[in-house]
């Protein structure tokens, strides 16, 4: 489907930054005044009763109990928050459908491969239907048995079936936790075998890149090897897919619509009830399943995307109503943070399908844009992979249908190179937009939020993030334990925060717990990220810490690196590994994919080499370079740099890397012989 080209059109007028608008509450009923983000930040963090006692109120969070202190117990881990106090979190979500409703906006707007690419008008849930739904799939729920705690785990894809199936579940206390129907069974047993669900809410098949994928026999395959379950609920999204056995029929759970339904609350539970399970990746071992709470999820995510995200209510201006795009799949902590918008009472946009469309040979990298359009987003997130790949395809946003009311760009994931976000600009410049505004923010599925984050207040620096969060007493440590500014050290976060884990799932005495980010600084959170913090209180990350890059003394993560290759027009993707291990010395190799007509000759290499002088020093030129198919991805797009090392330092392929958990698992079989090539010679 081709669009016509979008005219210059004026951007809608920037509305003053929600932060503002807290702080001027802060002034009005706290006397409270900063000078500047660093003094609000410092008080944010020093001051943990009287900033998070300032995020209830400011919210409004409803409980029909008191609580008797904010933090009752102030160690990390093991933090006790608003003891005594109650939540929902679908009972927060819930709160805004009066008002919603009364301005005429709807809760979920959705589109899927098909429906996008036919040109019909995407798809909307209203807040009082998504209600509806909920309260109706609730109480079909507790029908069957299920009680406050039991697990309810979900294979499903990105539509809002899956948002009406995870309210439903949290308003009657139950535990959610999701898989994407891409992962493959051996992967998904993995997380679900551990945690023992009693009900099971799965999909017959999914469509993606222009095929329809049956996962029937997978459904059938995950409930013979999970004998916890009692129950199935089948979500028919490809009719022609045959009926799976003893199953009930999600439609028709989600039909009910009588006295009860509409009568029906969410379940007033106690602030740390457990909300849902989610994963680490699982590049090794089995997958970490992190336990977080209803109120610390709610709190956080709040004030992360109604300050830093700076997201209003959709119904707070009809007439330019907020709409939150966030492009993921179910298996990454991004879907999460895309639900948490409807605790803003802010529209959520949801596309179900590959952002590259339907065609594998054509890959068409417009697809999310015209999504945006179609969906009149006022926020478009995605990993800061998507937004590269669209420089490299060569993406024209003013081919992408009426992208005006597009005011944010948001970016996780991986860091975001430069030249990335300079072309971005350079993009909506063109069409009228040179004010728009990058978010680019850093945290992760470990406390369902973010360390680092955008506030529309304060310079946009390509390369940087703006901020550290309010609330998160993050800081860069050097070797000695040391906090340092403009200089790379470990990001740590030195005191708790509500959303941290309440624990992870049968980790006896929290040792799993400790050993992932207390082994090194007890009672300090290591999140095994490089980070600079610079002296205007900006911040760049460097890439993971244990995937570092230790060169003749000079140490370095990856994606200064990769910013340099990378910036190369005849490289699509690329992969280092640093091998020096136990006082060996260093070998280097740089594996590059590159563009269909190119290839790796003494010229190439030398470009390369010379790329890598240039922005950096000649001590990170590579000792080898080496063109390969693919650069191996976990589910969520990161670099799987940690298990091709290790594998280059011959560990065996089945301990350092799970097949089912990457994106590309076939590019593998091309590293096995690489490794065994080196080690035999």
């Amino acid at each position: 489907m081709t669009l016509a080209p979008a005219r210059p059109s004026m951007p809608l007028p920037l509305p003053v930054p929600q932060i503002r608008h807290y702080q001027d509450w802060l002034q009005a009923t706290r006397g409270l005044s900063f000078d500047n983000y660093d003094a609000l930040w410092r008080w944010s963090v020093t001051d943990l009763n009287a900033f998070w006692q300032s995020i209830w109120d400011y919210f409004e969070m409803q409980s029909p109990t008191a609580h008797s202190a904010v933090l009752g117990r102030r160690s990390m881990p093991g933090a006790e928050w608003f003891p005594g106090a109650q939540g929902n979190y679908a009972q927060q979500v819930f709160r805004h459908v009066a008002a919603a409703e009364a301005a005429g906006v709807p809760a979920l707007v959705s589109h899927g491969e098909a429906s996008l690419a036919s040109g019909e008008a995407p798809r909307e849930l209203g807040w009082a239907e998504m209600r509806r739904q909920s309260a109706s799939l609730a109480l079909h729920l507790k029908a069957q048995g299920v009680q406050p705690g039991d697990r309810v785990a979900a294979y499903l894809p990105n539509t809002p079936e899956t948002m009406v199936a995870f309210l439903a579940v949290a308003s009657i206390g139950a535990v959610w936790s999701v898989c994407a129907p891409d992962m493959g069974t051996p992967a998904v047993l993995d997380r679900f075998a551990q945690i023992k669900p009693k009900v099971l809410i799965a999909c017959n098949g999914v469509r993606y890149g222009g095929k329809d994928i049956n996962r029937r026999d997978a459904v059938t395959e995950l409930v013979a090897a999970l004998p916890s379950i009692t129950h199935v609920i089948i979500h028919n999204i490809l009719p022609a897919a045959n009926s799976i056995a003893e199953s009930a029929d999600y439609a028709s759970a989600t039909a009910r619509n009588d006295a009860q339904t509409a009568a029906f609350e969410p379940l007033w539970l106690p602030f740390d009830h457990p909300l849902w399970i989610v994963y680490s990746s699982g590049t090794t071992g089995l997958p970490k399943p992190i336990v977080h709470g209803h109120g610390g999820v709610a709190l956080v995510g709040l004030a992360l995307l109604r300050l830093h995200n700076d997201l209003a209510p959709s119904y707070a201006d009809p007439a330019n109503p907020e709409r939150f795009h966030w492009y993921s799949s179910t298996g990454w902590i991004m879907w999460n943070v895309q639900a948490a918008s409807l605790l803003n009472g802010t529209t959520c946009c949801i596309y179900d399908g590959n952002p590259a469309g339907s065609s594998k040979d054509a890959p068409d990298w417009t697809t999310l844009w015209r999504f945006v359009a179609d969906a009149r987003a006022t926020f478009f997130g995605a990993g800061a992979a998507f937004f590269a790949t669209c420089m490299k395809a060569g993406v024209d946003v003013a081919q992408c249908g009426d992208l005006s009311r597009l005011r944010t760009l948001g970016t996780t994931g991986s860091p975001l190179s430069e030249d990335t976000q300079r072309w971005g600009t350079a993009q909506f410049a063109r069409i009228g937009n040179p004010n728009i505004w990058w978010c680019n923010i850093s945290g992760g599925t470990d406390f369902a939020g973010a360390f680092i984050g955008g506030n529309r207040e304060l310079p946009v620096v390509p390369g940087e993030m703006q901020c550290r969060i309010l609330g998160c007493a993050v800081e860069a440590w050097n070797d000695k334990g040391e906090s340092v500014i403009d200089e790379v050290g470990e990001l740590v976060c030195i005191q708790p925060l509500p959303s941290m884990p309440l624990y992870f799932v049968g980790d006896e005495g929290n040792q799993r717990y400790l050993a992932s980010y207390f082994d090194t600084y007890p009672g300090v959170w290591r999140h095994g990220d490089w980070l600079k913090v610079t002296p205007s209180g900006s911040c760049i990350i460097y890439g993971r810490s244990d995937a570092t890059i230790n060169r003749h003394g000079l140490r370095m993560g990856t994606s200064e690196l990769y910013s340099a290759i990378e910036a190369l027009p005849e490289v699509l993707d690329s992969m280092v590994v640093d091998l020096e291990y136990l006082g060996r010395e260093s070998y280097m190799p740089l594996f590059v994919v590159l563009r269909p007509g190119h290839v790796l000759d003494d010229a190439m290499k030398a470009r390369l080499n010379l790329a890598v002088k240039t922005a950096l020093s000649p001590r990170f030129v590579p000792n080898e370079i080496f063109a390969v198919p693919e650069i191996p991805r976990t589910l969520s797009g990161k670099k799987q740099e940690l298990p091709i090392k290790k594998l280059l330092l011959g560990q065996p392929l089945e301990k350092v890397v799970n097949r089912d958990a990457m994106a590309n698992p076939v590019c593998l079989d091309w590293y096995v012989a690489f490794a065994q090539k080196r080690l035999a010679g």
